[in-house]
Order: C-alpha cells, then structure tokens, then sequence
C-alpha cells in the first residue's frame, strides 16, 4: 500500500503542531474524498482537535427571528428578494423567549444565536437581546447572526449583553450576493474591534468552488483569529439560482472541515470548529460544535425549520455522544456528561 509521501508529511508536521501552509492546505483540498489519503487527514484532524479541546463539545442554538425578501439577494439563500416565496414573518416577543427558554432549559447551551436578514431594524433587536438575556442563564453567551454594521452598533450590542458576532465573507461574495466583500471585512475588523467573540465559516460549499477559493476563505479565519471557525455546504432547494450547480457530499464536507483544523493550528484565540448542518462525518474529522436551530432557516423552505432541516438540542447532543465526545460546556464553564441513546 503506497501514501502519497507528500500528503503524509503534510498530516506528519500537522500532528508535531506545525499548521499546514495555505498552498498545503490547497494540496489536501484537492485529494479526492474517496481515497486512503483523505481519511488519513480527517483521522489527523479528529485526534488533533479532540486534544485541543479535551474531547468537549459546544452546543449552539440558532432562533431565525423574521423572514422578509432580503436585499443582500444571496443566490443560496431562500430569503433572497429576486426568487424567495416566503412573505414577511415575524415571530412574536413571547414566541422568542418561549424558544430562548427552551433552548437553554438544561444550561448546556455554549450560545444562544439571534438571526435577522442582513437589514435590521437596531432598537428592535435590542429590546429583544434585553429581554431574552434576562430570560436565559447568565451563563449562557449570546450571540447575533445579522448583516453589515459600523463600528458604533458593534460597541452598542457589547454594551447590551452581546458577546460574539457570527459574520462570513462569503464564497463568491459579491458575485452570488449583492454585498460588497470590502463591507464584510469592515464589519469582521468592527466586531474585533469591539471586543466581541468572532463566529466564522468557509461557506456556502458547492461542488464549483475551487482548492484555492476554500484556501483564501479558510485563512481569513486565522488573518483576523476567529473564535469559532467552520465549514458548510451550500444545499439545493427548489427555486435556487444555484439549483444546478449541486452539491458537495458529507464526505467532502468532513474533509473541508478537516483542512479547517489543521488550518487553525496556530490560531491562539479558537475554541471550536464547528459543521454545518450538524454531521456525523464532520464530529468525526475535527469538529466539535454544532447547531440546533429554530425558526427561520436560510437553507430551509420550512417556515420553521422544527418541522424541515433543523435540529433540536436533543438530537444534537445523542450525535456528539455518537461521535464519542464525553461532555458538553456552557460559557460559564460548567460540564454536562453525554451518553448514546
């Protein structure tokens, strides 16, 4: 049985602690999914990762707050204004707190994710954030999924209680989406600025994007040293503009995220790696984190993704355990056992 001796030094340096180079992380992006060399990398990282983190998972819940035909018009978003067949929603006050309490009943919960469409209205969410963190445990991050913002309204949802920002230059930003990619990084550089915990991802994954693209979007991960970084693949729904182009398998999706985690070797400041959706796979070649979600979902159809492509804490937890990972931690630091079935 012959490995590639090239590919193997690369895997060889990673488990001594040395992080692979963008140029080698290029060389394992481009081994084909189905070979002895790419489980050897997702095995590398899935040891490597376990270490780091004490073979502790993050649990992550995600509530989608509205739905509305949204101007930043990504074609991989179900929301975007030029093909979306969803009306404007709103869940209601008692509906979000009811959703953040049930999120957060067992204190498991790493962070609690308010997602809104990339225009917002910032007094509105704010009485939300005020009302949902004096609702959940202090212990409990909370964390927001919005559009561009300035320096100022980062300041401001600090102040609030906020304590991280999930924010992506997106693969082919400005391309697939109406955003321009200069105002994702102006927002990432406000969000460190602040003090604020920055939740990153290499995505949406489709089979047409290049090595060297998920390379330069990995790395931006460890150019601005984000807290949490991730991989995603894009998924095909009726009535996407992208419908055509496919997408990739959760084996290709492990194997991206596993190049994440060599990537961020020497990324002081990285607490997870996470996969979306949440993947067996994934929890097996270097990730440790996933999300449950509810409410409006930006890869779902469903209205609430509770009754389409999302997960509830429960089934997140039994594929850690399934995973092998021992325990789960909130931000407080408090350990909670996980066991299967």
């Amino acid at each position: 049985m012959k490995i590639d001796k090239r590919i193997y030094g690369i895997l060889d340096r990673s488990m001594e602690g040395i992080a692979p180079s963008k140029e080698e992380c290029i060389e394992l992006l481009r081994i084909p999914e189905r070979t002895l060399e790419a489980s050897l990398l997702r095995s590398a990282a899935d040891e490597l990762m376990r270490k780091r983190f004490h073979n502790q998972a993050m649990l992550l819940g995600q509530i989608g707050i509205e739905t509305f035909p949204c101007p930043g018009d990504c074609q991989f978003c179900v929301f975007g204004e030029t093909h979306t067949v969803f009306p404007k929603t709103e869940i209601s006050d008692a509906g979000i707190l009811e959703a953040a309490i049930k999120f957060t009943a067992q204190n498991d919960l790493y962070a609690l994710f308010l997602m809104v469409m990339h225009t917002f209205d910032e007094n509105r969410l704010l009485q939300i954030i005020e009302s949902v963190r004096r609702s959940v445990p202090a212990s409990t991050a909370m964390v927001l999924n919005i559009g561009d913002f300035s320096p100022e309204t980062a300041k401001t949802f600090a102040a609030a209680g906020v304590s991280g920002m999930y924010h992506v230059l997106r693969l082919r930003e400005g391309t697939d989406t109406k955003l321009d990619p200069e105002h994702r990084r102006q927002t990432i550089r406000a969000v460190k600025e602040a003090g604020l915990r920055w939740y990153y991802c290499c995505e949406p994954i489709g089979p047409e994007h290049t090595p060297e693209e998920l390379a330069e979007q990995i790395f931006l991960g460890l150019e601005y040293k984000c807290f949490q970084h991730a991989a995603m693949r894009r998924v095909r729904f009726p009535g996407s503009p992208l419908f055509d182009r496919g997408m990739i398998s959760e084996l290709r999706l492990a194997q991206i995220t596993a190049v994440v985690a060599l990537a961020m070797i020497d990324n002081s400041e990285l607490q997870a790696i996470a996969v979306h959706e949440p993947s067996l796979p994934g929890l097996l070649s270097g990730a440790n984190s996933v999300y449950a979600e509810t409410g409006a979902n930006p890869r779902d159809t469903s209205e609430n993704t509770n009754q389409g492509r999302g997960r509830d804490t429960t089934a997140c937890k039994l594929m850690f355990a399934e995973a092998g990972f021992t325990s789960v931690y909130n931000a407080g630091g408090d350990r909670f056992s996980l066991e299967v079935g």
